[in-house]
């Protein structure tokens, strides 16, 4: 969902120079598939292992009572993933300018919540007014 909807907006973020990354838990296969299932024009990369997600202190392991339920929705961590740490990634979005500092910054630890969209552009424009290069 979350990846969607900054595509959403991607035309808006490219003119202020901005560049969107994702990183996502999922196996190079899976992590191309979901870029050609949402038609999404930026990179993702692959962090099955977690440790990039880990370095960002966004990573949460699932308790098993959770691995099982998502299983009930179609839904196997670790076919995704290739591992079997049942980790997840925090959802979060940065904002770094090109001097290499972080100008925005949103982590939810409820991993149902994502920013909206909006937010994120809003936080884009102030950026790049202040000083983004």
């Amino acid at each position: 969902m979350q990846l969607g909807q900054l595509q959403e907006i991607e035309a808006e973020l490219t003119a202020m120079g901005v560049k969107i990354v994702a990183i996502a838990p999922d196996k190079p296969e899976f992590v191309e598939s979901t870029i050609a299932r949402k038609e999404l024009a930026y990179e993702i990369y692959s962090d099955t292992n977690m440790s990039a997600t880990q370095a960002f202190g966004l990573a949460w392991t699932m308790t098993p009572e959770g691995v099982a339920q998502y299983k009930t929705y179609g839904i196997d961590l670790e076919e995704s993933s290739g591992e079997d740490h049942h980790m997840l990634p925090v959802p979060a979005v940065y904002i770094v300018g090109k001097n290499g500092k972080l100008e925005f910054s949103y982590v939810n630890p409820n991993h149902s919540i994502r920013i909206n969209p909006d937010i994120v552009l809003a936080a884009a424009k102030v950026a790049a007014n202040r000083n983004f290069d």
